[in-house]
């Protein structure tokens, strides 16, 4: 009951976010998701209508004895469980599968519902129904919080603001939800409403406000001039609309004359193989951009005809840039395009399949490792920059200097001849 795979390179967690003039958009520590859908990760969809593969842990594991057991289970919740009356068949089918695949112990390895898979695909189009913010996790408490607010958003309208904990959505307590279950909460239909309930760090009483949904295109890429001469391009997450974002950006940084160019790929968590794919295109030689390997040795090699990009370049990164951003980011600096500036990235090389089934859910499994252009598993391990420089945060809070960026305009500067 299966469509097709997704290669999927998983966002993993995002942090402190960028800065500059997009400041607070990915703020905290937290795992980046849009509260209109899931954080999207590098992916590919295949589909299947039936399983044909070998089973690779030997005999299944329903067997009779199993089977039993789950009826067992199902007996004593039945008979003993205090809210009962409260559960739906879905949620307890739908925990089934979660456990299944949970106990994999793999963070990337999940189940999705129907209604997750959705939002999940409507996220990496870049456009859906929802508040217009991000999502994220709280890597210390383990809470939902708004990451960001898109600018005129109607999360921006309502005053939500970065670090605000989601405590109740539409009434129902959330504490503790998976940022999955809260992201189908929030989004939904253009012109419907959702209650939230906020905690605020410092508000004596909790954050209440009703917003209506709007239709909203995600902001992947933003960009301005430094100088007169030094454009700064910044992309959020890696959609299927970055592609074009890109091109429009740095054709505006072009039109007021700039010579070089900075991406910023701070606190930017991953995408699409599809997006990531297109936007080096714009700037590699021909040749290899990356290539996964899966468990059966199986090689497959993403490549493009070559481009005629002919402006010094330097890329931002810290340890939130993960998954798509360190192939990007891996291939121009295995390329010798451009100057990679910032701390060590991430480290997440593994490559996740979607696999959409008949009845609309789905479920998503690790699947292989990827490599960068000059063949660096950097899995685990991240991609060191050329120039390593720690993000000075005192700075940034004293008076909004980024050091970092800083020394990516030093750099072009020099290149340029200034």
């Amino acid at each position: 009951m299966q469509r097709q795979p997704e290669s999927n390179l998983q966002p993993a967690p995002a942090g402190r976010g960028n800065t500059g003039f997009w400041k607070g958009v990915l703020a905290g520590l937290l795992t980046a998701a849009l509260v209109a859908g899931l954080a999207a990760g590098v992916s590919i969809v295949r589909t299947r209508t039936s399983y044909a593969g070998d089973q690779t842990s030997g005999e299944s594991v329903l067997d009779a004895e199993t089977i039993e057991k789950v009826h067992l289970l199902e007996q004593y919740i039945d008979e003993c469980y205090l809210d009962e009356d409260q559960l739906t068949e879905e949620q307890m089918e739908s925990g089934i599968y979660k456990g299944l695949l949970g106990a994999l112990n793999d963070p990337y390895s999940v189940y999705y519902t129907a209604e997750e898979y959705k939002s999940l695909s409507e996220q990496t189009s870049g456009e859906y129904g929802g508040i217009g913010a991000y999502i994220g996790t709280n890597q210390d408490t383990g809470y939902a919080i708004i990451s960001g607010v898109f600018d005129g958003s109607p999360a921006a309208e309502a005053g939500l603001q970065a670090g605000d904990i989601f405590y109740k959505v539409d009434d129902e307590e959330v504490l503790g939800m998976t940022t999955e279950e809260i992201v189908s909460r929030v989004k939904g239909p253009e012109n419907t409403s959702v209650h939230l309930t906020m905690i605020r760090e410092g508000a004596a009483d909790y954050i209440e406000v009703d917003i209506t949904r709007k239709i909203i295109n995600a902001p992947t890429v933003r960009n301005e001039m430094i100088d007169d001469q030094i454009g700064y391009l910044q992309i959020s997450e890696f959609y299927n609309v970055t592609p074009g974002q890109f091109d429009q950006a740095l054709a505006d940084l072009k039109s007021q004359g700039a010579r070089g160019l900075i991406i910023d790929l701070r606190g930017n968590p991953g995408g699409t193989v599809t997006a990531v794919t297109e936007i080096a295109e714009r700037m590699l030689p021909e040749g290899l951009v990356f290539y996964m390997e899966e468990k059966d040795g199986k090689r497959t090699e993403y490549t493009c005809q070559g481009a005629d990009f002919d402006m010094p370049l330097v890329v931002l990164v810290d340890g939130y840039s993960a998954s798509a951003s360190e192939i990007l980011s891996g291939a121009i600096q295995d390329a010798g395009i451009g100057t990679i500036v910032g701390t060590q990235t991430f480290g997440k090389g593994i490559v996740q399949n979607i696999y959409p089934l008949d009845d609309g859910t789905a479920i998503k499994l690790t699947v292989a490792k990827y490599y960068t252009r000059g063949g660096q598993d950097i899995h685990k391990v991240g991609i060191t920059p050329d120039v390593v420089v720690e993000f000075d945060s005192e700075a940034y809070e004293k008076d909004e200097t980024d050091n970092q960026k800083d020394k990516a305009v030093e750099i072009l500067t020099k290149e340029l001849g200034g």
